[in-house]
């Protein structure tokens, strides 16, 4: 019987670690990384970002708000970058996860290609994030940030 006990305590283990894996960092606060502004500016490592992952960060806007947002480079080699939020379910503060080439509304389901993020906005889209390539870094401008923090309030 005692076997039988442990066997199953393993198991229940390792479903539990199987089910929470990759999204663990999410519940311990892990998920996006601290960015502070510089010269009005965010500078972001390419090399950090440029590997078809999609990588989180966030920045304190002028008016206080935490703003989430993600790159990622999409299948075409652009690095994008989008908020954390769209127009539709930004009051949910769920955000996007990724699978493949697609990031995936946590609220509502909806699937956004990669290659379409920074072009197409408004909706349920991902809301863009204006961003410029400067040497080895991306930059996101702070006026960009401060402009989007509505996105994040509900956060």
């Amino acid at each position: 019987m005692k076997l039988f006990q442990k066997i199953n305590t393993c198991i229940t283990i390792l479903l539990i670690v199987l089910l929470v894996g990759s999204n663990a960092h999410a519940f311990f606060g892990g998920k996006f990384k601290t960015m502070k502004p510089k010269d009005g500016n965010v500078y972001i490592p390419i090399n950090k970002v440029n590997d078809g992952k999609a990588h989180y960060f966030k920045t304190k806007s002028d008016d206080g708000i935490i703003v989430d947002y993600f790159l990622v480079q999409s299948g075409d080699g652009v690095i994008r970058a989008a908020i954390d939020s769209c127009d539709v379910c930004y009051r949910s503060g769920k955000g996007y996860v990724q699978d493949g080439n697609v990031m995936i509304c946590t609220n509502c389901g909806r699937q956004f290609a990669t290659d379409r993020i920074n072009v197409i906005k408004g909706g349920c889209n991902p809301a863009p994030l204006k961003r410029v390539v400067d040497g080895d870094n991306l930059v996101i401008s702070m006026k960009d940030i401060n402009t989007n923090s509505w996105y994040c309030k509900f956060k």
